[in-house]
């Protein structure tokens, strides 16, 4: 007579038990995952669509990395734009750097930039320093979009276009002093011809502002021919990374055709060929 055996069936439920549940779990972080990522593009899109448009060039890990980058600048930025009270603007800038702290410490809060700024710094292990400069820099300003000098521009541009710049080579395991030394120029170039787009100069009599813009333009160019110098010492990824040079090339000739008048109305349109060029430059592997 056959005997039929039936094990026991408790150990096999817990363990069923604690499979689905785990299951359940991963699908949950993985659609809090695609959630924080699709808000950060869509915030990048929409409020850096010059730089997005050269992050899509990216290689998909990296990508994902530096558009949670860019989406954590463009929140910092924001509270110059949206808050009038310094106090208010000052604690909103304390949140940002308590969250800052807080991703590094493998706790993010449940906020959609930070979650995805967590899976960046966990991939591509992004160095803290970056982000702390890009926070301070933007603080310093807070009650003021003013900059008593030239001088005074380019410290405010290495310290938060150019952070952006290091920590796109970093999501691309670059870290050599030839690529450093190219973004850190080429961030100062993209500051100043963003800074002349600028309503502090409005008042300022057409021959005086078109010499202050032509100044500002001419130190622009300078940065960017200097790094065009270092470039070819560096790798092609190094390059990619670099990629939103051509925005910033693109803009002065726009605003040289226009006679450094940047209240022209062709200023503020954006240039359809822009994406174009960057993917063309991109394959042909040279800015």
């Amino acid at each position: 007579m056959a005997i039929l055996c039936y094990p026991s069936t408790g150990r096999n439920v817990y363990k069923v038990r604690f499979f689905f549940a785990d299951a359940k779990k991963l699908s949950s972080n993985a659609q809090n995952s695609k959630n924080s990522f699709l808000y950060c593009q869509e915030l990048v899109r929409k409020h850096d669509y010059e730089n997005f448009i050269a992050t899509l060039l990216l290689p998909p890990g990296p990508r994902q990395s530096t558009i949670a980058v860019r989406a954590f600048n463009v929140s910092v930025a924001q509270v110059q734009d949206q808050v009038s009270q310094g106090l208010i603007g000052q604690m909103r800038m304390k949140f940002w750097s308590d969250t800052l702290e807080a991703i590094y410490q493998d706790a993010p809060p449940a906020q959609l930039v930070a979650l995805q700024l967590h899976e960046a710094v966990r991939q591509h292990k992004l160095s803290k320093r970056w982000f702390q400069r890009l926070i301070s820099s933007r603080e310093n300003h807070l009650s003021s979009k003013s900059f008593q000098s030239l001088s005074n521009l380019e410290d405010y541009a290495e310290h938060s276009a150019s952070s952006i710049l290091y920590l796109t080579l970093e999501s691309l395991n670059v870290r050599t002093i030839e690529s450093d030394h190219a973004a850190s120029h080429i961030g100062r170039a993209q500051v100043q011809h963003k800074v002349s787009q600028n309503d502090i100069l409005k008042g300022i009599d057409d021959k005086r502002m078109k010499d202050l813009i032509f100044d500002v333009a001419s130190s622009a160019n300078a940065h960017i021919e200097k790094a065009k110098t270092i470039m070819p010492k560096m790798s092609s990824e190094a390059r990619l990374a670099l990629i939103p040079l051509l925005s910033v090339v693109s803009y002065l000739e726009q605003l040289r055709k226009v006679d450094f008048n940047v209240f022209d109305s062709r200023l503020s349109q954006r240039n359809p060929l822009l994406p174009w060029k960057m993917w063309w430059n991109k394959f042909r592997g040279k800015i």
